[in-house]
């Protein structure tokens, strides 16, 4: 497979000396593996740290900045980062109001940010975390004890982190991403497998003419293979599957969100044909967004996430943010 990059070896380390280059108001330790707002810590503000294993940009480190993460820390590719790194970007960012960790729910997430928050507590910082788990396509998977973590952490890091940059304390913003993460579910397909850098050929094996349901962000399995569907039964199915588990009584955010490789001629199409699913099933959306937001390197496919909010929550969404991968309102 031919790919853009110089060895395996320093995928990470070459793509995170870019992006200090390209986001001056970013501080990017590329030897320690942590992206921090350069203004941080802000005075009185709750902290708002994730992060996870690289490939899956622009989460999390394009998601740093004004009204959303206040650092971010990324591990190898498809590998989480130790627990060194997110005490560090905790240490960076704590103001004195205290860090919430936001970890999506794999299991190497899961062990080194709990590591992590023990190891701060230790160091006076308070900590909480939140889970995130909204994948309905499977229980357990190769990666995750219950539900993966995917889009819905956007929603989650997105809303929260409006909530902080408000003032509001650190139990207030972990119970807002607490909910976000409750009224959230996600659902993704997969067109073509991926291709990590140190094994240089596509993960898993998709035969021409299939597709697969449910997969996760690191080409996991999902619920089935079927032959090749249109972008209507694709939205059919996905939207079908969410709306099966969250059933809705409010309106939804919307995110249609690429794997990688899907271009947004694409991915526009299929946000159309899921607005029309959930408009035969009488579903009211409040916000939409399209495109690729939480990738899996060069996959083929997309995810929907829908999330259903209140006035409250949809003010949070709709207020400022300024990051590389998200800025509205500023």
């Amino acid at each position: 497979m031919k790919m853009l990059i110089n060895v395996p070896e320093t995928v990470v380390a070459d793509a995170l000396r870019g992006m200090a280059a390209a986001h001056p108001e970013l501080a990017v330790d590329v030897d320690n593996r942590v992206i921090v707002r350069k203004d941080a810590p802000v005075a009185g503000k709750v902290a708002l740290v994730s992060g996870g294993g690289s490939g899956h940009e622009p989460l999390h480190g394009g998601f740093v900045g004004p009204g959303m993460l206040s650092a971010a820390c990324p591990g190898e590719v498809f590998t989480s980062p130790v627990p060194d790194q997110m005490v560090r970007a905790a240490a960076a960012v704590d103001s004195g109001a205290g860090v919430l960790f936001v970890v999506k729910n794999y299991t190497g997430d899961v062990l080194n940010f709990d590591m992590a928050a023990e190891l701060a507590e230790d160091e006076g910082i308070r900590v909480a975390k939140v889970l995130v788990n909204d994948d309905v396509a499977v229980t357990d998977s190769l990666y995750t004890a219950g539900r993966r973590g995917t889009g819905a952490t956007l929603f989650v890091e997105k809303i929260a982190g409006a909530a902080a940059e408000e003032g509001r304390t650190l139990e207030q913003v972990e119970a807002i991403a607490r909910q976000v993460n409750e009224n959230s579910r996600s659902f993704g397909v997969a067109l073509s497998a991926c291709t990590t850098p140190a094994k240089g050929s596509p993960t898993f094996d998709l035969p021409a003419g299939e597709l697969e349901l449910g997969i996760g962000i690191h080409g996991e399995p999902g619920r089935e293979r079927r032959p090749m569907m249109t972008s209507g039964e694709i939205a059919g199915v996905a939207v079908d599957a969410v709306l099966e588990d969250l059933a809705p009584r409010n309106p939804v955010l919307v995110l249609v969100n690429g794997m990688g490789a899907t271009p947004l001629l694409e991915l526009y199409g299929f946000n159309a044909e899921v607005q029309r699913v959930l408009g035969e099933r009488e579903v009211p959306v409040a916000r939409v967004l399209v495109g690729n937001y939480v990738t899996s390197l060069d996959m083929a496919g997309a995810s929907v996430t829908l999330c259903q909010v209140d006035e409250d929550l949809l003010r949070l969404w709709d207020a400022p943010v300024r990051t590389p991968g998200l800025r509205w309102g500023m």
